[in-house]
């Protein structure tokens, strides 16, 4: 299945350099012209999306028969997790259903968020469609790749006790560019716990991040611009500027960069089939 180097970036996170994926991953995404995108696992459509006209926001229907890609988290587990980005990183490389190809992908605790993001609209609990808004400064929000739990269910009540324990082993999010926002790849129930009991769920964040030919012409590039403008600075600008250059150089390693796609087959008549007979599927909504 390939194989990858980890650049360990202290106790909350790691860089996963993949090699030896070069094909399309399992689960990905195609794209068509005018907008058109889908999420594909195997040979099954989970996912259908279309910009709207000006980027105003982006039209969304899903399918069911997701598969996550991480094993059952079962509560011995999570009373006793290690370093939980890093047991991501390594069920993600054993998935045989995962998002991976080659490229560096980081990975990442992360525990706070904006309130829209969890506890309003743009944690979509609509299924199978919804419209995700971009009209203000984007979106930033959650899409989740099955319909979710009731807050009273069997499986999200043991998962509330381990929230108010804190406990709740993280879900794992997907950033993903064409959406502006994430994907909930592993634990829809775990994330309705915690939010049924007034918590921001704990995350594990996996985005892509430039390669490393990407990152260094970046470098070279900034090092250049810091050159010009330190030759024609005083003294105290040149050490603002010192001191901007040494935080972009030290970032741009680790910036969030465009979710790869593949061109999907057949084009665009064949997204229009697909759409039409998601239509057909859900006529009441």
């Amino acid at each position: 299945m390939g194989s990858a180097r980890r650049e360990p970036l202290g106790p909350d996170g790691l860089v996963l350099d993949v090699r030896n994926r070069p094909g399309p991953p399992p689960l990905r995404f195609e794209t068509a012209d005018g907008g058109r995108l889908l999420l594909r696992q195997d040979e099954r459509v989970l996912l259908l999306a279309r910009v709207e006209e000006a980027n105003q926001g982006v039209y969304v229907s899903r399918y069911a028969g997701y598969r996550p890609p991480l094993p059952p988290m079962r509560s011995a587990l999570m009373r006793d997790p290690g370093n939980w980005a890093h047991a991501y990183g390594r069920w993600l490389e054993e998935a045989r259903h995962g998002p991976l190809h080659d490229s560096r992908w980081h990975l990442r605790t992360r525990t706070v968020f904006p309130p829209y993001v969890w506890h309003a609209a743009d944690f979509v609990r609509a299924w199978p469609h919804c419209h995700l808004d971009w009209s203000g400064c984007g979106w930033h929000g959650v899409v989740p790749l099955r319909p979710l739990s009731p807050e009273d269910a069997p499986r999200v009540r043991a998962y509330r006790k381990h929230a108010r324990d804190g406990t709740l082993a993280p879900v794992l999010l997907w950033w993903v560019t064409a959406l502006d926002g994430w994907l909930l790849l592993d634990g829809h129930d775990r994330a309705v716990a915690a939010v049924a009991e007034g918590h921001t769920p704990p995350c594990v964040v996996l985005a892509r991040v430039p390669d490393e030919e990407d990152w260094r012409r970046e470098v070279r590039e900034a090092t250049e611009a810091h050159r010009v403008r330190s030759a024609a600075a005083g003294t105290e600008q040149r050490e603002t500027l010192a001191r901007a250059y040494a935080d972009t150089v030290s970032t741009l390693p680790y910036w969030e960069a465009r979710t790869r796609s593949w061109p999907l087959p057949g084009g665009v008549p064949a997204w229009e089939a697909l759409a039409g007979a998601a239509v057909f599927q859900f006529p009441g909504d």
